[in-house]
């Protein structure tokens, strides 16, 4: 990662971030969220060993597509960046919703923690690309189809459902010493401009 790229990365992990939660009038609401008493992942719970073998490092490659079998995505990758007031971008609200890539983390398959948003619904539209992330469970697998044409496999390791005003920027930002994946988007009760909760997958690359 560049030294700019990682300021950028860091200054995200400290920001609100906006993950993919297009409301039932269009709008996007923050996301930022540790967890919170109560939901279905215990406080302090993230990317936990998996059972299964972590796999080599694989070179730097910008992802362009992603399916999660689990749970019918199939998806196009855009590449997002951070907003003028500091926070990540989300991908547009449209018809035809894509997944998106934050590009000051690192490519799928890198060393550390890649990040990919998603909406769970776009206003008028419908459901969002990561409708059903939280019906994801430890053990499923997240393909990652990269520009340099191989494919990043991944393991669920952890779901969690977390309240906004509590996001585990450490957790999901912080630096890893294996390649990883987080998938968020929103969650838990909707209000009449979004979300309350954010639903965030770590996974693990094991091929």
């Amino acid at each position: 990662m560049t030294s700019l790229s990682r300021r950028a990365f860091v200054t995200a992990a400290t920001a609100t971030l906006l993950a993919g939660c297009g409301g039932g009038n269009g709008t996007t609401s923050s996301a930022n969220a540790p967890q919170r008493q109560g939901s279905s992942t215990p406080s302090g719970q993230s990317s936990a060993p998996s059972s299964a073998k972590t796999a080599h490092a694989l070179a730097r490659s910008v992802p362009v597509t992603l399916r999660v079998p689990a749970i019918g995505v199939d998806t196009p990758v855009m590449q997002l960046g951070l907003a003028s007031d500091g926070t990540v971008q989300v991908p547009p609200i449209t018809a035809h919703d894509r997944a998106g890539w934050y590009r000051h983390s690192p490519t799928p398959g890198q060393t550390g923690p890649s990040v990919i948003l998603g909406h769970v619904t776009v206003g008028a539209y419908g459901d969002g690309v990561f409708r059903h992330l939280a019906k994801l469970r430890k053990g499923d697998r997240i393909e990652a189809g990269l520009e340099n044409g191989t494919t990043a496999t991944f393991t669920v390791t952890t779901v969690r459902t977390v309240a906004k005003a509590d996001f585990p920027s450490d957790e999901v930002y912080g630096n890893v010493a294996r390649p990883e994946l987080r998938l968020i988007t929103c969650g838990g009760t909707r209000t009449g401009t979004g979300y309350l909760d954010n639903v965030i997958v770590f996974a693990t690359l094991t091929g």
